[in-house]
């Protein structure tokens, strides 16, 4: 049943209904942008539907978030998270590869598919990246942060660079565990990556 109620959570915009004419977004996420351990109104597809609408923009934004969600695990569920009629897609994945230690070479190969199945489909795509912990030692993490630049640049897609600006390292802005935004900590993120995601939509 759990599973159910989650997938059926998938597939409909963090608002509510649709309303015609607008711009249906999907977060394709892990539990950074699910909400994790937030009720559903602090999830950050909401906050960021509810700041896109206040500076006038009639978006729709759909909750594909994952809790403990890799990239493989999202490019796995990709076609049904990503209904038809999508028209921009943020792509927020890699936190838990990393935290597992995986090669990030799997991680930029299954971020690449994607990407390019998303852009195959029609959909636009705004990348949102993620920086390794410097715990993982240099080589680690020089391969790891290098994964998001390149494939913005290879498919031409818009980068904002770290989905955690302002917000990592921030005791209260975080849950007690360190690592998931609490409610202030959502609405930092979304106070941030705003101004990115308005001019990402601004062609649509």
């Amino acid at each position: 049943m759990a599973v159910l109620i989650l997938a059926y959570s998938l597939m409909v915009p963090a608002g509510g209904p649709k309303a015609a004419g607008s711009i249906q977004m999907v977060v394709l996420g892990d539990s950074l942008s699910a909400g994790y351990l937030l009720p559903q109104e602090a999830a950050f597809p909401v906050v960021l539907e509810k700041a896109l609408r206040a500076e006038g923009l009639q978006v729709e934004v759909a909750n594909a978030g994952v809790s403990g969600d890799t990239s493989r695990g999202g490019l796995e569920r990709l076609d049904w998270a990503i209904p038809e009629g999508t028209q921009a897609v943020l792509v927020e994945l890699g936190a838990n590869d990393m935290l597992r230690g995986i090669d990030p070479s799997r991680t930029q190969e299954a971020l690449d598919t994607i990407i390019a199945r998303l852009k195959g489909r029609g959909i636009r795509v705004m990348l949102a990246g993620m920086l390794a912990s410097p715990s993982l030692g240099k080589d680690y993490g020089d391969r790891f942060n290098a994964i998001y630049p390149t494939l913005a640049k290879k498919y031409d897609v818009p980068l904002y660079p770290f989905f955690l600006n302002g917000v990592a390292g921030e005791r209260s802005l975080n849950l007690d565990d360190g690592m998931h935004p609490n409610r202030r900590g959502v609405e930092t993120i979304v106070a941030s990556i705003l101004p990115a995601v308005k001019y990402f939509l601004s062609g649509l």
